[in-house]
């Protein structure tokens, strides 16, 4: 399994990033999908995620600023973030879950991404 993140960067406060993962090594339709973040002392972050039939879930902190998407042709999990935040400053992760349902939990990582939002 290998998932591999993209698109992060720095931003101003309300401005947008798309973050890209490429999934590879499995059948990347199969499985739930997820974001996670975790900024410098805390602890990580679920902020959405995906199950197989497409079922989203999210963080209240990131509700109507961020979206989560997935384009199983592609292997790819997408999520677009609006409006950022300072406090969306954070390293990014694609996770995939251990089954179809992300309820069963996530099981391996990618290597995470840097987003930074100045005001």
């Amino acid at each position: 399994v290998q998932l591999v993140e993209s698109g992060g960067g720095s931003v101003q406060s309300g401005g947008s990033l798309r973050l890209s993962c490429a999934a590879s090594g499995y059948t990347y339709s199969n499985y739930c999908m997820g974001w996670f973040r975790q900024a410098p002392g805390k602890d990580r972050e679920s902020i959405e995620t995906i199950n197989r039939y497409g079922g989203t879930g999210y963080a209240d902190s990131v509700k109507g600023r961020f979206t989560i998407s997935r384009d199983n042709a592609k292997n790819m999990l997408y999520l677009q973030m609006n409006s950022l935040k300072p406090e969306d400053t954070a390293m990014y992760y694609c996770a995939r879950g251990r089954g179809a349902y992300c309820v069963q939990g996530f099981g391996d990582w990618g290597q995470g991404t840097q987003v930074t939002v100045s005001s």
